[in-house]
């Protein structure tokens, strides 16, 4: 049986980062594990990545999105727009504040909210009454920016904010505006598997608003005020510990090599992967994170056992679009429902991506696919 290629490779990555146990024992030497010094260095490093003023680190992606619902005071009666093609956290931030999830359809090329969908989803909210539109949330599915440009017009026409999900594309693009700089408040996820993720649970909010950065600082620290023990809100316990930051610290000074080395990967896949599947494209003007490689294909079950049998990990994101689970099919959707999001849950298969793929593993998956295709 030949190596197993894994879906992600941490070990090769941890073999790049010779300072990583010397920035973990400077954490230990000082014991200041929650919020210590590491944090704020972290927090000022990705604002000014991200070209924003502020960087409010928390607990996990997820508590990213809910802390801005909170701070945006969304609540019950409030509907909030979505991609019915995500993770569930992107809804399940909204409906944990009692506010009401609004699915929409997706672009079938680049797999995120489709602005015509959006604009014809709050069209027939309004008309129906009982919800009040509120927001958006984007999501920036395996590593490309969402379509900002044409989301903010349909947004600023209605009257509503756009919060976006930036889980899996932290380090991408759209016209040379880095992810991280889009909407009231941009969102991502320090999950291991990201394009920049630690060894643990850990999460971040971008924003340019100082009202907004200030309601976030004070609701992931218990709606503290002037003081730890002065609360003017209802907060959370949402803080990332200062081993994340750590790490994440270091993460940071190989992560344009890495950045480079995933889009290689891709452009490989790109160039070599055969004509019956589709493989991704990026809009004019974007750059991916590069976060997954999903590819679609009417034979994806076939091509996934195929895959499993040559020890080639392969993931399917998503099965089933929010709109079918069970937690969230009563929620409303956009009239006409979402039927590229449906037929994509049946195509989509996510090949090993990271950086340290090398050609002759690569070599080996396109081999795999193009022999079984060809069966």
């Amino acid at each position: 049986m030949p190596n197993a290629i894994p879906l992600i490779d941490l070990q090769a990555q941890r073999q790049c980062l010779p300072q990583l146990a010397a920035a973990m024992d400077q954490v230990l030497a000082h014991g200041q594990f929650i919020m210590g010094p590491q944090v704020a260095t972290l927090e000022q490093a990705l604002a000014q990545r991200a070209g924003v003023a502020h960087v409010v680190s928390c607990a996990n992606g997820t508590d990213a999105l809910r802390l801005c619902m909170r701070a945006l005071e969304v609540g019950p009666g409030d509907g909030v727009f979505l991609p019915s093609f995500t993770f569930a956290a992107t809804a399940e931030a909204v409906a944990a504040v009692g506010a009401t999830p609004v699915f929409v359809d997706v672009d079938p090329s680049s797999f995120n909210i489709d602005p015509a969908s959006l604009d014809a989803a709050i069209t027939a909210t309004r008309r129906a009454g009982g919800l009040q539109p509120k927001g958006i949330i984007t999501v920036d599915l395996f590593g490309l920016p969402a379509n900002y440009p044409a989301l903010e017009e349909v947004a600023d026409a209605a009257g509503l904010w756009i919060v976006a999900d930036a889980a899996q594309s932290f380090g991408a693009t759209l016209n040379d505006r880095p992810c991280g700089s889009f909407g009231i408040a941009t969102t991502t996820s320090f999950f291991p598997s990201k394009p920049l993720g630690c060894y643990g649970d850990g999460g971040a909010i971008f924003t340019a608003d100082d009202q907004l950065a200030a309601a976030l600082r004070s609701l992931r620290m218990h709606g503290q005020g002037s003081h730890k023990y002065e609360n003017v809100r209802i907060g959370d316990n949402s803080r990332l510990d200062t081993l994340q930051a750590a790490i994440l610290l270091q993460k940071l000074t190989i992560f344009d090599d890495e950045r480079a080395r995933r889009q290689s990967v891709a452009d490989r896949y790109g160039r070599q992967l055969p004509s019956q599947i589709r493989t991704p494209t990026l809009s004019n003007g974007a750059t991916s994170a590069w976060a997954l490689y999903t590819i679609c294909t009417d034979q994806r079950d076939h091509l996934q056992a195929a895959l499993r049998q040559h020890a080639i990990a392969s993931a399917i994101y998503y099965a089933e679009p929010l709109t079918r689970q069970p937690a969230y099919r009563d929620y409303p959707t956009v009239p006409g429902g979402t039927p590229i999001a449906d037929h994509l849950s049946t195509t989509v298969l996510s090949l090993p991506m990271h950086p340290y793929l090398s050609a002759a593993d690569q070599d080996r998956i396109i081999a795999v696919i193009r022999a079984t295709l060809d069966s």
